[in-house]
């Protein structure tokens, strides 16, 4: 079978340029690249189309085709569209219309026309409906994170609405999301709070209950790339890495701390992550911050005791704060910053703290499933991470603990959550390690994909788009539409 991954967000390139250090290079990029590799390896051939950049701050993403060292039958394509400079994905809607007919281009002059397309985030979902407007291909949806979720989570109301349209497209987004969802052959979900909880909110549930066209849910969870993220082995770490490490808990760390434990946060630095609501749970927990250090991690920042400053203006905000609580609460000497830039370091850090007995963290506000938990169990690391979203169906099950979670809005909650785990660890370190092996694997996931692909029902198949943006259900959902959501809601 040959099978696309539709995602013109972010890039892709065999280095995996910018992972963490910019948002669009996110999770969702780690999650494509992993089922695509991991269904190349099951014997089908597997290509990664996104968008072509020439672009000055991005040269690695010049080339038209690119490749994953010994991965045979995938690619990575690289299709131009109006504009090949670097756009960040609030950017991109007015010019996937012209990428999706150079994508139909590509493969006719090629000659090699694919079977199936699975469109990531709502741009790529939305492409994936034009594509198959143009073409009658099917596709699948997987969201990751949609729009409405975050509408809500900025506490959008009547009198901010314009303002944070322009910032973040909303209408586009949840417009993208709609038509994605609606001409869907399956929609891919990584747990059942996914599927019952976002996809039922108001913005799309006159889609998602559409008794004319049912969608396909398959719930298929993500997982870990147990080579990478393989626990201590002997000495498994890079070499030169543990020095890097023991070079900053030197610097930062007071002498007699040196020997304890971290609590590791290694989210980029966002304010849905909540970074600030962890600080504050170390600093306002005597027993907390005297058990353990706070391990930070903060992309391409050399020393954040000496200067942040060349950061965007929500990061240096976030290290503001941070640093606010730091010296309100005195915790010098029990904190320190790091510069993380690959998953290989990743790792490495992971690996290393498991020797200290430390603990992996993700206070976020929201996490619509939480790879990076799945990645540092995998590493034997304990993970305390937020009930709220999907987390809250991987470290717990069937009255079975695999993790602890925490209410992320109560920084008291926060820090007894993180003393749970301090406390027992054994217990955390184990039942993390059996969770990712026995459920949270590429590819087991690429298998459900797989699996779900080739049972597709004829009904699903034969559905007729080709005007689906006439459909009535399909409607421009302007910023009326917005308001009076808006309005029913405040």
């Amino acid at each position: 079978m040959h099978i696309i991954f539709v995602n013109p967000q972010g890039n892709f390139d065999n280095n995996d340029s910018y992972w963490t250090m910019h948002p669009d290079f996110g999770g969702q990029l780690v999650y494509v690249k992993e089922i695509a590799i991991a269904m190349a390896n099951l014997g089908h051939k597997v290509d990664i189309v996104t968008r072509y950049i020439d672009d000055p701050d991005f040269p690695e993403f010049r080339g038209e085709i690119d490749y994953y060292d010994g991965i045979k039958n995938l690619r990575i394509i690289r299709i131009k569209s109006k504009s090949n400079e670097f756009l960040t994905k609030e950017l991109l809607w007015g010019h996937l219309d012209k990428w999706t007919y150079n994508i139909i281009d590509f493969y006719e002059k090629e000659g090699s026309y694919f079977d199936f397309m699975t469109g990531h985030y709502g741009d790529g979902g939305i492409a994936c409906a034009m594509l198959k407007a143009k073409t009658t291909i099917p596709y699948s949806f997987t969201g990751h994170s949609l729009g409405a979720q975050k509408l809500d989570k900025l506490g959008t109301n009547m009198n901010n609405i314009e303002e944070l349209d322009k910032k973040y497209h909303f209408t586009e987004r949840i417009l993208a999301e709609r038509t994605a969802m609606y001409n869907s052959d399956l929609i891919f979900v990584s747990t059942e709070q996914e599927r019952d909880e976002q996809y039922s909110h108001p913005l799309y549930k006159d889609i998602t209950n559409n008794i004319q066209n049912p969608l396909k849910f398959v719930v298929s969870p993500p997982g870990a790339n147990t080579t990478v993220f393989a626990p201590l082995a002997g000495d498994n770490i890079s070499i030169g890495f543990s020095d890097v490490i023991e070079n900053i808990i030197s610097r930062d760390i007071s002498d007699k701390r040196r020997n304890l434990p971290f609590i590791i946060s290694a989210s980029r630095l966002d304010s849905k992550k909540n970074h600030l609501g962890l600080v504050k749970a170390f600093a306002i927990n005597k027993e907390l911050n005297e058990k353990a250090n706070l391990l930070i991690s903060v992309r391409g920042i050399e020393n954040a005791f000496d200067s942040y400053k060349n950061v965007s203006i929500d990061e240096l905000e976030i290290l503001d704060q941070i640093f606010k609580i730091i010296n309100e609460y005195d915790l010098f000497g029990k904190i320190t910053f790091i510069s993380i830039n690959s998953q290989t370091e990743l790792a490495d850090t992971y690996r290393y703290m498991t020797k200290r007995k430390s603990i992996f963290a993700l206070t976020a506000m929201y996490e619509p499933f939480g790879l990076a938990p799945i990645e540092a169990m995998s590493t034997g690391l304990p993970a305390v991470v937020t009930k709220y979203g999907g987390p809250s169906d991987v470290l717990f099950e069937d009255g079975i603990e695999y993790g602890v979670l925490v209410d992320a809005f109560d920084e008291t909650d926060i820090a007894k959550g993180l003393l749970k785990a301090l406390n027992n660890y054994e217990f955390y370190k184990t039942q993390g390690m059996k969770r990712v092996k026995q459920k949270y694997t590429w590819e087991a996931t690429a298998k459900k994909y797989l699996d779900a692909i080739v049972n597709l029902e004829e009904t699903y198949k034969d559905v007729a788009i080709n005007k689906f943006f006439e459909k009535p259900s399909q409607k421009h959902l302007d910023k009326s539409f917005l308001r009076n959501y808006l309005i029913r809601n405040n």
